[in-house]
């Protein structure tokens, strides 16, 4: 399938044809699907950085508020692009046991990039809160929003850390999804809400007219405006 052809694959539901404008504009759409938590005192959680602008769009259209969850990439040895894992700031971690063993991870090697990308995590969660203290999840509806699932690890990580904290709800919200990483964190999650199910599944900015990399100050920006307008 080319290119031109999985740009405009079909979307379950009726939420449009891909791509997507940009993130604000799947954001929108997302939110519209996610209706029923308005008025139910939800609280957005956006995976840095492009989800985030995602997220943000889902916080306006339910007037929830907005934080980060923030999950970071454990790269294999001598591949850092490649991903054999990840990690949250509090130290939860999800490993790919098949890609580690066959690219021959080490204990050792495990934990020292555990410790480091747990650290890095950290910083980023306080730099994005701030002063704040992290948001209040326990007993409330908790969406998990991110630009998009390939492989899904990302998500299975930051559903874990959430669950953690006893939410009456956990919720998964992606504009676009591989069908076998929406199978994944559907085992972890009491609902997922995934726009587009493209095949063959793609790299997510595919699924996106604009999807420029974010750079920090844009996710202050986009958390400044969301406690503005609540």
């Amino acid at each position: 399938m080319g290119t031109a052809d999985l740009l405009h694959a079909a979307v379950d539901g009726d939420d449009g044809v891909l791509p997507f404008a940009s993130r604000a504009h799947a954001g929108a759409l997302l939110g519209r699907r996610l209706t029923a938590y308005r008025g139910l005192d939800p609280l957005v959680l956006g995976i840095p950085r492009g989800g985030v602008a995602v997220a943000a769009g889902v916080a306006a259209a339910l007037d929830a508020e907005l934080d980060v969850v923030v999950v970071r990439k454990l790269g294999a040895p001598m591949q850092p692009e490649l991903a054999i894992g990840a990690i949250t700031a509090d130290g939860t971690r999800h490993v790919a046991e098949d890609i580690a063993r066959r690219v021959g991870v080490t204990t050792e090697y495990l934990s020292a990039v555990s410790r480091a990308e747990q650290a890095e995590a950290r910083r980023r969660e306080e730099r994005f809160r701030g002063s704040r203290r992290p948001p209040r999840v326990r007993g409330r509806a908790v969406i998990i929003v991110d630009d998009g699932l390939a492989t899904g690890a990302s998500m299975v990580v930051a559903l874990h850390a959430v669950r953690r904290e006893h939410p009456a709800k956990l919720v998964v919200g992606v504009p676009v999804g591989s069908r076998e990483a929406c199978d994944a964190v559907s085992a972890l999650a009491d609902e997922v809400v995934c726009l587009a199910h493209p095949e063959p599944f793609e790299a997510v900015g595919l699924y996106y007219w604009s999807f420029p990399q974010l750079e920090d100050r844009e996710v202050d920006e986009l958390l400044t405006d969301a406690r503005t307008l609540r």
